[in-house]
Parts: structure tokens; C-alpha cells; sequence
């Protein structure tokens, strides 16, 4: 539509412009004594405008010629800004394929070269970043060849061009420098300098997943499982890990929570403090009552834990692992309730339910025997634990059924079976 505008526009000053020239009879005339020059002013006009349009060209080329030397010297700066950014680019090059001391020489290339600059009153827009990325370059680099006395001096100098920036090109570079001085830190096994620094983060950029995978490995290294697992729930709830491998690692973290615990009281409290998803897997929960039984606490409680688990297993059903139902069958073994108890029973019928309906498990075969014998029902014990022998594939397991065999056959004065009982336990490997 413009286009089509400014063609109707220049059709009509055409038009006009011919109507003018041809109804124009107007003379201009010169007298140059002793002579008189009449010029039609059709011409007169003509060349007043063929005068201006060179008057035009000749201020263009004056300009154009005096504006060489500064254009020259734009280009020179272009030429070496781009020189510095071309070695910057090699720096980061080299790095990611791991010739780390060409990245090193490059790096200082464009230290060299913005120094040039600045020597020739030449500064750049953005030379203050330029120079903090380069000497983090030079420190990635030494950190790489082993070389922390050079890593400090270009870390300590970045971070004094970082504080020269201006606006938000001043805390990216600063959380930037930070961040990757917490990583270094941990690359030296030094969990708790690189702890220290992370705290020094803004709140904002601490919560972000870089800092909080970082802070998760200083965490571990330190040996804090308490702020591992703060961590880890919270990378798991931003879905920084898959599924498989979240659970995997809060797993492992609250397990070995579990295995620091020093007295009863304190494992009871980190098991309050635990979500019920993790109150729910069969690792934490076994391990939870068998440490609290090793540290003297009530095996009533330990049982406790283990039920929602126990009522899991009862409820499923896909057969579980031999892992798992070994890892289970463990743990209520070592909270076993007496008879005298007041959930004795109660668990008893439990086992012996789950072994009914799982008649050819050897795990709960084995389990409801050794339950069986606290309860002194000699004879079903006599019969699921030497059931139980032919099936289990855990030699602990194995030796304590044969052990367990070879005292109810002294219980029932039988030598020769009690003998054999704990040949079989010597033998198990």
C-alpha cells in the first residue's frame, strides 16, 4: 500500500512539474554591459538545482574524506575486539576438548590484547566482563592442570573486575565466580570451604539447581547427611533428578541418617521427621528398627515401624525380590516379639498368614520357624525351618536355621539330628 502511495505521489509532481514548465513563459535577463542575456527561467531553475545537487556531493566527499582517519581507527578497534573474542571462543574450545594449557595461553591472549586497548585509550563497552571471563578461564584451566597458586591469583583478580561491573552484569558475574569456586573446592575434597562459600550466596541464587547440586555434594563429602537430605528433597521436588534416581539418593541418605543415630531418642526423632514416603520403603523401615533394637530402644516400637511395610507386602501383588523379602524378613527377625508380649500373638498369626499364603517362600518359611521356636511350638518350627533350608540362598540365614535346627534337636535329646544340625551350620559359607 506505501509503495503504491509514493508511486501515485511521484505520478502527480511529474504531471505537475510538466504542466508548470510548459505554461511557464517567464525570462530571466542578464546584463553583463555591454550585453543583455535573456535565459528562460525554466533553465534558470534547472541549473540552480543541478548546483545544489553537486554543492551536495562535494559536502558528501569532504566529509567522507575527513572522517577517514576515525573510521580507520574503528577499525582497528573492531579488528582487535574481535581478535580478543576469537581467543576467548579458542579459550572455551580448547577447554571443552580438554587441552586445557592452549585454553590457558588463549585465555591470557585476551588479557593481553584488552590490555593493548586500554593502553591506547581504547576501551571497549564491555571490557570489564571480557576481562572477568578470561582470567575465570585462565583459573578453570589451572584448576584442571593441578594448578591452585595460579587458580587463586586469576579467581581473586575476577572477582576484583566482577566488583567494577555495573547493573545486573555485576551479581551475574559475582554469583557466577562464586559458584564455581564452591566446585573447585569440592574437586579438593574440601567440602566445608566450599560449604562456607555457598552460604555466602543470595538466598535467590542458592535455591537455584546449580547451587543446590553443588551444595548437595559438599554436603555428602563433609559427612552432613542431615543437610544432604534437606537438598535432595528439595532437587527431587524441582525434578532436577528422574524418579528412580531421587528416591534412590533421599533412600540412601536417610539410611545412612539411620546408621549415624547414637542413641534411641534420636533415631525416634528422625523418624518423625521423615516423610511417609520414606517411612514406607522397605530399606529405611528395616533398617530404622534394626538400629533401634542395636541401640537398646523398645523392639515394640521397631515393630511398629516395620507393619506398614509388613501390610504392604501381605497387599501386593507382584512377588517381591529375594533382596527385599530377605531385607524384611531380617528386620522383623530382630525384633521378634516373646510370647510374653503383648503384640506377640498378634504377630505371630501375622507371619504364620503370609507364610500360609506364600507357601513356597523360603524367607518366610525360615521366618515363621524362628517365630515358632520363641513361641516354643516346637514341632511346626522343627518342620518350616528344615523346609526352609533347601530354599535359602543368604548364608546367614542358612547357618541360623541350621543352628536353630540343632537346638531343637537337643531340646528333643535327639544327638545324632543335633550333630548333623551343626555339621551343616559349620559348613555353610
Amino acid at each position: 500500500m506505501r509503495a503504491a502511495l509514493w508511486l501515485m505521489g511521484l505520478f502527480a509532481l511529474a504531471v505537475a512539474g510538466a504542466w508548470l514548465a510548459g505554461n511557464n513563459h517567464g525570462t530571466v535577463a542578464v546584463f553583463l554591459s555591454p550585453y543583455r542575456i535573456d535565459v528562460s527561467l525554466n533553465l534558470v531553475l534547472l541549473c540552480l538545482g543541478g548546483l545544489v545537487f553537486v554543492l551536495l556531493l562535494v559536502q558528501r566527499a569532504l566529509s567522507a574524506l575527513l572522517s577517514l582517519p576515525r573510521e580507520a581507527r574503528r577499525w582497528r578497534l573492531q579488528q582487535k575486539e574481535r581478535a580478543a573474542h576469537a581467543a576467548l571462543l579458542d579459550a572455551m574450545g580448547h577447554f571443552m576438548a580438554g587441552r586445557f594449557l592452549r585454553a590457558r595461553k588463549s585465555a591470557e591472549a585476551v588479557l593481553e590484547r584488552e590490555a593493548s586497548l586500554n593502553a591506547a585509550d581504547q576501551k571497549l563497552a564491555h571490557s570489564v566482563t571480557l576481562r572477568s571471563m578470561a582470567h575465570v578461564m585462565v583459573a578453570e584451566s589451572a584448576h584442571a592442570l593441578q594448578d591452585k597458586g595460579l587458580r587463586e591469583i586469576h579467581l581473586a583478580q575476577a572477582q576484583q573486575e566482577a566488583e567494577r561491573a555495573s547493573g545486573a552484569d555485576r551479581q551475574t558475574l559475582l554469583d557466577g565466580i562464586a559458584l564455581r569456586a564452591a566446585r573447585w573446592l569440592i574437586d579438593d575434597r574440601d567440602a566445608n570451604a566450599s560449604l562456607a562459600q555457598l552460604r555466602q550466596l543470595p538466598t535467590s541464587v542458592a535455591r537455584r539447581t546449580v547451587a543446590m547440586r553443588l551444595h548437595l555434594k559438599a554436603a555428602r563429602l563433609a559427612g552432613k547427611p542431615e543437610q544432604a537430605l534437606d537438598t535432595a528433597l528439595l532437587l527431587a521436588k524441582h525434578r532436577a533428578f528422574s524418579p528412580a534416581a531421587s528416591q534412590s539418593l533421599v533412600r540412601g541418605l536417610v539410611q545412612e541418617l539411620i546408621g549415624s543415630a547414637h542413641d534411641d531418642k534420636a533415631l525416634e526423632k528422625l523418624w518423625l521427621s521423615l516423610p511417609p514416603a520414606q517411612r514406607g520403603l522397605t530399606e529405611v523401615a528395616t533398617d530404622a528398627a534394626v538400629r533401634l533394637v542395636q541401640l537398646g530402644g523398645s523392639k515394640a516400637q521397631a515393630r511398629q515401624w516395620l507393619l506398614p511395610v509388613w501390610e504392604a507386602m501381605q497387599s501386593a501383588q507382584p512377588v517381591w525380590s529375594a533382596e527385599a523379602m530377605q531385607r524384611l524378613v531380617r528386620g522383623v527377625q530382630a525384633t521378634l516379639a516373646d510370647a510374653q508380649s503383648a503384640d506377640g500373638r498378634p504377630w505371630l498369626a501375622r507371619i504364620e498368614a503370609a507364610q500360609q499364603a506364600r507357601p513356597s517362600e523360603p524367607h518366610l518359611q525360615y521366618l515363621a520357624g524362628m517365630a515358632c521356636q520363641r513361641h516354643q511350638l516346637w514341632g511346626k518350627a522343627q518342620t518350616l525351618l528344615a523346609q526352609s533350608v533347601k530354599g535359602l540362598q543368604d548364608p546367614l540365614m542358612r547357618r541360623q536355621a541350621w543352628c536353630a535346627l540343632a537346638e531343637l534337636a537337643e531340646q528333643r535329646q535327639d544327638t545324632a539330628a543335633a550333630m548333623q544340625a551343626w555339621k551343616e551350620a559349620a559348613q555353610v559359607r
